[in-house]
């Protein structure tokens, strides 16, 4: 997201949110922002067909996820403060669905392990009552017959 974006979420003025990352630059490790060049700005400019009239003194920023998350701690208006908090509470909710998903894993796996049992027993099974099946389908001319009787040699 670019500068002027966040700042409008946060309610604060860009350039009051550009003054809290120069005095926090500490904070914006390189994976967390980046200023856009004069050619990403241009193409960015011409995509969303804007004036060229008035314009910005430095190129605007672009932050990641992180990069928004730390911005949303540095700054010191009540919505940004309100949206930390907010992220907190997301990454609390998100802990427990992890910790739930491991269980539900587990119960998976138990379920699948039962139903190969299952399935194999089922299969030993099947076997049986089509070798008997196969059995019965031998017509009685294929196999070898003894006469009946006594035999005088």
């Amino acid at each position: 997201m670019l500068d002027e974006d966040l700042a409008e979420i946060y309610s604060v003025e860009t350039k009051v949110l550009n003054q809290s990352i120069r005095r926090n630059k500490e904070r914006f490790s390189e994976g967390f922002m980046f200023q856009l060049s004069v050619a990403e700005f241009s193409n960015l400019r011409s995509q969303f067909v804007t004036s060229s009239s008035g314009g910005r003194r430095y190129m605007p920023f672009a932050f990641t996820e992180h990069g928004t998350v730390m911005l949303a701690s540095i700054l010191k208006s009540k919505r940004a403060i309100q949206m930390s908090i907010e992220e907190v509470k997301a990454f609390v909710r998100l802990r427990h669905v992890l910790a739930s998903q491991k269980d539900m894993e587990k119960q998976l796996a138990e379920v699948r392990s039962f139903i190969l049992k299952q399935a194999n027993q089922t299969d030993r099974e099947f076997k049986k009552v089509w070798k008997a099946i196969e059995d019965l389908s031998n017509h009685p001319e294929d196999k070898p017959t003894t006469p009946i009787g006594f035999r005088i040699d």
